[in-house]
């Protein structure tokens, strides 16, 4: 079976943008339109289910991650942060503050919490959970359960210097806005996988991570 694994996501052909689609409003992406959104949700389908099962003998595993929106006085930014090198999986990829869900923790909001405390040094103190995205499905076997937050302004991070090679911010608005999404297809043997990228200064961020990002968008300008 040929490797359905993307090595240099940089180097795989574009086939699209979003540059046909409209961005979100500016007036729906603050604070309280968030909460609204979340509270009364529309009828909307996710685009990125996820592409899991790409390999059979990995049995998969639940996790969450934390969509930390930063509400900052320039207007609202997501936090992300660059896992390191060395890592079993996703290594060096820009992502999200999570990870995988432990016996003890209650549900995927606990484990989101806990996994971005840990991974970045952000405690609930300064976040409100306003609701989830649905699961996605990545290549190497976890379920994902997006957590969607604001996160009030004050916090001081701590990396954990084995996970997190560094953390920064990105503007909510460049990110809901459709011409920044790059559609690729990847094809290797009889395999065919897309998936999107939204480049952001010097930081590539694709994969799973543009996939629920594309995902909220879907679901705020549904």
């Amino acid at each position: 079976m040929s490797d359905p694994r993307i090595h240099d996501p940089r180097a795989v052909p574009i086939v699209g943008t979003g540059a046909d689609q409209p961005p979100v409003p500016v007036k729906q992406l603050n604070a309280a339109a968030l909460r609204q959104r979340f509270l009364t949700p529309p009828a909307w389908q996710p685009e990125m289910e996820g592409d899991g099962g790409r390999f059979a003998d990995r049995e998969p595993a639940s996790a969450a991650v934390l969509i930390p929106l930063v509400m900052r006085e320039e207007g609202l930014q997501i936090l992300l942060t660059r896992r390191t090198a060395h890592l079993r999986s996703h290594a060096g990829q820009i992502s999200f503050p999570g990870g995988r869900v432990e016996q003890h923790d209650v549900d995927a909001t606990a484990t989101a919490l806990r996994e971005t405390c840990e991974e970045i040094g952000l405690g609930a103190p300064f976040i409100e959970v306003i609701g989830q995205l649905p699961v996605y499905c990545t290549v190497t076997a976890f379920q994902v359960t997006p957590v969607v937050a604001l996160v009030q302004p004050g916090f001081e991070l701590k990396l954990d210097a084995f996970e997190v090679d560094e953390a920064f911010e990105v503007p909510v608005q460049f990110l809901m806005d459709p011409a920044h999404h790059q559609r690729h297809r990847f094809e290797v043997g009889s395999h065919t996988r897309h998936f999107y990228s939204m480049p952001w200064n010097d930081y590539f961020i694709w994969g799973a991570t543009a996939a629920m990002l594309r995902n909220l968008y879907r679901f705020l300008s549904a």
